[in-house]
């Protein structure tokens, strides 16, 4: 038999197993598993969502990066998606432009979180 531990069983088992590995914070084995399923759904948002958290986690940003820009070439109004990337690209020293700040604002806007004043007015 030629799969391995990460590969067995049907997609909502990797699922299920991945997000165990995840909530351990063991993220490398998160995204094992992870990859895996994107590779064989790459329409999975969530999937890919969780795959660039682990990516996250794990301080590998540029790959959290390239899925969340996936995720938002497919979907640019998914919010999560805008948030994180917004955060990954901070983290990367790329936040005191309008790079990271311009997602951080639009994740906002989506979720309805306009800050302190909410009624528009300055």
């Amino acid at each position: 038999m030629s799969d391995t531990y990460f590969e067995f069983g049907t997609a909502a088992d990797r699922w299920d197993r991945a997000q165990m590995f995840f909530e351990a914070k063991e993220y490398m084995s998160a995204a094992r598993i992870l990859e895996g399923l994107v590779e064989e759904v790459p329409d999975q948002v969530s999937a890919r969502l969780l795959l660039a958290r682990t990516y996250y986690h794990s301080a590998r940003l540029g790959r959290a990066e390239a899925e969340l820009r996936v995720i938002l070439e497919r979907d640019p109004v998914e919010p999560y998606a805008r948030l994180m990337l917004g955060r990954t690209l901070e983290r990367q020293g790329r936040g005191r432009g309008a790079e990271a700040s311009g997602h951080l604002r639009m994740a906002a806007a989506f979720s309805g979180d306009f800050g302190p004043n909410r009624s528009g007015r300055g």
